[in-house]
């Protein structure tokens, strides 16, 4: 076994691409004053540089990940009791926000070896109730996205597109966050780029925009000719010295995405033919931005499967995270205990009482998802991996593989 050395970390300024760049830009912001958005220029500026890159005309920053898709979803304006269908596989950000307009989650299930949720899984959760679909590109993978679209165009309905861990990746040439209705990003501490918290929504649709700009900050309509709180909303604004450290990320955002591609290609070259292992691989005519590295076991042939492969790493000084989220999103208490606002059960119990129906979330409905969960292990990524980072992953993978292999082998 190759000598334990550390690896960097987007925990900390090892594996964080901070500099001078985002000092300077600071500078500027303490030195005029102005912290917050509504009169500096540096959240303007900020949301000016993401259209252009994204080739939309509208973008706007806000707090966090969590806070661009509540904006998106506030911008469809679901009824109480409509729905939306999301993944199984993603982050409590990506799915409280539908509770929050009084919508109800419906999950669909995953392709077992990406994560990523699929066409058909949402054409199966579509009802007469469905508002919109919420598209997550999982690990920095685009999912079919182009399918998803088509599948709610038949129905005439949007698709939110959930970017929180793909900049820059892409589906047949375009920019993820383009194809859809709308493009939700996190900031948040490890994704490409990042201001601690932070987030970003982009589209192309000027009535969605402009709900969105509202609904960021308590729907007063800054610049109307008789301005007024126009609906229920919340202050998701951005803080111009977050917006400042986010122009300079964003700057770097090309060469991050690219670091990471390539030292993720190597690992991959690396450990190629390694029994017992699924390497990530992008669908073709995509392109793989590599938030995370995820790995699929077999545990048919590395015993113990993927906890005891993802032990093994730990104990040899790669940390990672075996099943991911370790649970189905719809496992999780406000889920099956109902646990929204106090005792109503709101949005499931007006739902119940409107029309009867009630919402059912089975594990059974989700072979993907259960699979998927039980046989991956996410090794962490980021831009500052080099040669000799890669070489000690790979070892330390191929040397557990090695020995669980030889375990299963022993007790056929």
């Amino acid at each position: 076994m190759t000598a334990p050395i550390t690896l960097p970390s987007d925990a900390d300024h090892s594996g964080r691409d901070f500099g001078d760049e985002e000092l300077t830009l600071l500078r500027e912001v303490i030195a005029s004053g102005t912290l917050n958005c509504t009169k500096g220029t540096q959240v303007k500026e900020l949301e000016k540089a993401v259209a252009a890159r994204y080739g939309v005309p509208y973008a706007r920053a806000v707090t966090s990940g969590t806070a661009a898709i509540h904006c998106a979803v506030a911008a469809i304006d679901p009824e109480p009791g409509d729905e939306i269908v999301t993944t199984a596989i993603t982050d409590m950000g990506g799915i409280a926000p539908i509770l929050y307009q009084g919508a109800i989650p419906i999950f669909a299930d995953v392709d077992p070896m990406t994560l990523n949720v699929t066409p058909e899984a949402v054409a199966a959760r579509i009802s007469k109730r469905t508002r919109a679909v919420i598209a997550t590109h999982l690990f920095g993978n685009p999912c079919d996205v182009a399918g998803i679209k088509a599948v709610a165009d038949r129905h005439g309905i949007p698709v939110i597109e959930d970017c929180a861990q793909a900049f820059l990746a892409t589906v047949n040439g375009r920019l993820v966050g383009t194809v859809g209705a709308i493009g939700a990003f996190s900031l948040q501490q490890g994704k490409h780029m990042t201001t601690g918290e932070g987030g970003l929504v982009i589209t192309s649709d000027p009535a969605l925009a402009r709900h969105m700009i509202l609904f960021s900050d308590k729907a007063w309509g800054y610049g109307d000719p008789q301005p007024d709180h126009y609906f229920l909303a919340l202050n998701y604004r951005m803080t111009d010295l977050q917006g400042a450290v986010a122009r300079a990320q964003l700057a770097k955002l090309d060469g991050v995405v690219e670091r990471r591609r390539r030292s993720a290609e190597q690992l991959s070259a690396r450990l190629a033919g390694t029994p017992g292992l699924s390497l990530p691989q992008p669908a073709p005519h995509a392109t793989h931005v590599y938030w995370k590295y995820p790995l699929i076991v077999d545990p048919a042939v590395i015993r113990g499967g993927a906890d005891a492969l993802g032990g093994a790493l730990k104990a040899n000084g790669v940390f990672c995270a075996p099943r991911y989220i370790q649970k189905p999103a719809f496992e999780c208490e406000v889920f099956t205990k109902r646990k929204t606002f106090g005792k109503s059960r709101f949005p499931y119990s007006y739902r119940e009482r409107e029309d009867g129906t009630k919402i059912v979330y089975d594990a059974a409905d989700y072979p993907g998802t259960v699979r998927g969960l039980e046989r991956v292990v996410v090794l962490p990524w980021n831009e500052f991996y080099t040669d000799e980072h890669v070489a000690f992953i790979a070892s330390a993978v191929q040397n557990a593989v090695a020995e669980l292999t030889r375990k299963a082998a022993r007790n056929a």
